[in-house]
């Protein structure tokens, strides 16, 4: 090989090594690159929010910091039901008869006071075994309780801890609340502590029919909410804004479709409760002695009323509170202490937070007038008998003896027989017979069985002695005139039946 070619192939084989490094270091550059473990991710800011949403916001988590420690986590231990009913596995056969099965729920408190009275439900520590309830605080100490008292009507229940220097939530006016309003939900739904949910207050004043005694009372006013609350959040706080407790979580309604609405005590309520179950163990309450319904349109027409709230007397205790303070069936409740009454669970509220003992003002429409009546209220003696209006027209034989159909309503009535007035203890008034099924009369609430002796007209009361009677107060009625009908059933109960004109 000449020189020449060897300088040149030297020269290529430079080149080679050279370009080959270049290559090999723009290679590795590359792959140091991909492999970077910091990328620069976005962080910019792409919409700033209003001032008066981010206030929303710090105003929600400044109020979930506050309220979230007031609120306890609550584990009661009950005996299960049927404890031999189910095998259980790994059990030996000759140790079911000496074993007791246990269960345990949970649920929510409000720290009352700072030595550890707590707040919550009855149905939360009902049927709790002896030592069976336990309280664990936000900071995660853990304490046996033993139950002060509780109140079936409200279902509000007060328990103790032996604890010091605790911070008790703040109380506010459940009085003051307005549907629309933010209000938060604090509790330990599913075993999840310390669980805050956002909702509005979608209602007031709901009675859902959950809370009764054996002669079915119970004291239902609860206030509405969209925040969700789910098993476990009952005993919990529901409060506002300015982080104040305004009702005690308790109850869930929802669908098929998983829309649920959550109910609270209002915290008026719960705390007058509270009060007395810390003083003495227990809550005796004051009672007008009235049974009541609430007004609607038809009925206020009937009554001459210029509103169409409040909640009517149907009927009266015997030697009860009303009564004695010259309350009469037929009266419409429309104010007590000065507050509005627009429903019966409402009226039932403002009362039950009384003691016997106590007076009450209440505003009443009567005879076409506003008057005002005193009553002191009383306790409940066990079982207690309605008294019915006294019947003042004399007995007088039914000029029609036999049965009427009112067709155009759709019920059949006939005069009293003799049986029918031993049965009814009555000695005047018609007779029920037959309601006929989709009838205006069945849509009303007339139901066959009863006898029917009142009716009020625009405020002004028609005894019904006969069939005679009632026929003539029919004929006379105007078109679309509503009218209340006074019925007694057999157990010695009055009720009044909006009806609207024709009758006949």
């Amino acid at each position: 090989m000449s020189k020449r070619a060897v300088l040149v192939a030297i020269a290529l084989v430079s080149v080679g090594i050279v370009f080959g490094a270049v290559l090999v270091s723009s290679f590795s550059g590359a792959s140091l690159s991909f492999a970077d473990s910091n990328p620069a991710f976005r962080s910019d800011v792409p919409f700033t929010p209003s001032a008066d949403a981010a206030s929303l916001n710090e105003t929600f988590s400044n109020v979930s910091d506050i309220v979230t420690p007031q609120v306890v986590y609550i584990a009661v231990k009950t005996r299960a039901q049927n404890p031999h009913q189910f095998f259980w596995p790994f059990q030996r056969p000759e140790q079911e008869e000496d074993d007791e099965r246990y269960s345990t729920g949970t649920g929510s408190g409000i720290i009352l006071t700072a030595d550890g009275y707590i707040l919550t439900n009855r149905h939360v520590i009902e049927n709790a075994v002896e030592e069976g309830i336990t309280v664990k605080l936000n900071d995660n100490r853990e304490f046996d309780a033993r139950l002060i008292g509780e109140d079936a009507n409200t279902d509000i229940a007060v328990v103790k801890i032996d604890a010091e220097n605790l911070t008790p939530a703040s109380l506010g006016n459940s009085d003051d609340i307005r549907v629309g309003e933010w209000v938060l939900a604090v509790g330990n739904p599913l075993g999840w502590t310390s669980t805050v949910t956002a909702g509005i207050v979608s209602a007031i004043s709901r009675n859902i029919g959950i809370l009764r005694d054996r002669d079915g009372f119970g004291i239902e006013n609860f206030i509405q909410t969209d925040a969700a609350i789910n098993p476990g959040n009952s005993g919990g706080a529901l409060v506002n804004l300015q982080g104040q407790v305004i009702g005690v979580n308790t109850a869930i309604a929802g669908s098929m479709q998983g829309t649920y609405l959550g109910f609270a005590v209002p915290i008026n309520l719960a705390k007058v409760v509270a009060n007395a179950l810390i003083r003495d163990g227990k809550f005796v309450r004051g009672y007008i002695g009235v049974r009541i319904t609430d007004i609607d349109a038809k009925k206020a027409e009937a009554l001459g009323m210029d509103v169409f709230k409040g909640v009517l007397v149907e009927s009266l205790v015997e030697d009860g509170a009303g009564k004695a303070a010259g309350i009469q069936v037929g009266d419409a409740i429309v104010e007590v202490d000065g507050k509005p009454v627009e429903s019966a669970n409402q009226l039932q509220a403002r009362v039950g937070m009384k003691h016997p003992g106590e007076s009450v003002a209440l505003r009443i429409w009567r005879d076409g007038k506003y008057i005002t009546k005193s009553v002191t209220l009383k306790g409940q003696d066990g079982e207690e008998s309605v008294a019915s209006v006294e019947d003042k027209a004399d007995e007088k034989k039914d000029e029609i003896m036999e049965p009427v159909n009112f067709e155009q309503a759709g019920f059949v009535v006939k005069p009293l027989t003799s049986q029918i007035r031993s049965r009814f203890d009555r000695k005047t008034g018609v007779y029920i017979d037959q309601v006929k099924r989709n009838g205006k009369a069945a849509e009303a609430g007339l139901r066959p069985g009863v006898v029917l002796f009142e009716a009020i007209r625009k405020g002004e009361r028609t005894p019904i002695n006969s069939v005679s009677d009632f026929k003539a107060f029919a004929k006379a009625l105007g078109k679309d005139e509503s009218v209340l009908l006074r019925v007694q059933r057999e157990d010695g109960e009055t009720m009044f039946v909006p009806m609207k004109a024709p009758i006949e």
